[in-house]
């Protein structure tokens, strides 16, 4: 048989006669990791709306029972952040709705969809969570205590640790977000290749229909 006419050298023949089974498992695995996705996507929405809404409690009763003018308008300035940023969890972070018995095609978008919503929502991440507000409250509720500890050196080192922890919380905010924004485009990356496998192997199975 001359190699022009080898079955192997058809890519229908390929994937009907010799991956059919491997893809069809591929497209399963695929609805399966797109439902875990969006299982995962709304616990961890969850928790960021409850955990927006209790410091906004702790941080408006802190408001409320200060003595300092200053501290409780930071604390004020945070209770509304919390807020602030529990409503941009639901709003960027809780996913759509995926039919139990989606297809494999509608599986592959939401997965997508979801995926890249959730790396434009890192990549904004401090506009649309608010920090600036957030490290304004804490400035003004902790600078001012800072400075009524500077003419007594050994409460001035109470705070020490406090500052070192916000430091070493910056540094591993920005190394971890730049690290996950990294897997996820790998990840979208990796689905736009499967999706336009699929879009071929549609397209030629079209082209040989009579």
């Amino acid at each position: 048989m001359p190699p022009s006419e080898f079955p192997g050298n058809d890519p229908i023949n390929i994937w009907q006669n010799q991956a059919t089974e491997p893809f069809s498992a591929s497209l399963d695995q695929l609805r399966h990791k797109a439902k875990q996705w969006q299982t995962r996507a709304r616990l961890k929405t969850l928790f960021s709306i409850i955990l927006g809404l209790a410091l906004s409690s702790a941080f408006a009763r802190i408001a409320i029972t200060g003595r300092d003018v200053i501290p409780r308008l930071g604390a004020t300035l945070l209770s509304l952040w919390s807020i602030y940023f529990a409503y941009q969890a639901r709003r960027w972070l809780w996913p759509d709705r995926l039919e139990p018995h989606a297809s494999a095609s509608a599986s592959l978008q939401f997965y997508r969809r979801e995926l890249e919503r959730r790396r434009d929502y890192d990549q904004h991440l401090w506009r649309r969570t608010g920090l600036t507000f957030c490290l304004v409250g804490l400035a003004l509720m902790v600078v001012p205590g800072v400075i009524k500890a500077l003419p007594t050196p050994r409460l001035l080192l109470n705070v020490v640790p406090f500052f070192v922890l916000l430091a070493a919380w910056f540094v591993a905010f920005f190394l971890i977000g730049k690290r996950q924004r990294a897997q996820l485009q790998h990840e979208i990356d990796k689905q736009g290749q499967l999706q336009r496998e699929i879009d071929e192997l549609r397209a030629l199975e079209t082209d040989r229909r009579p």
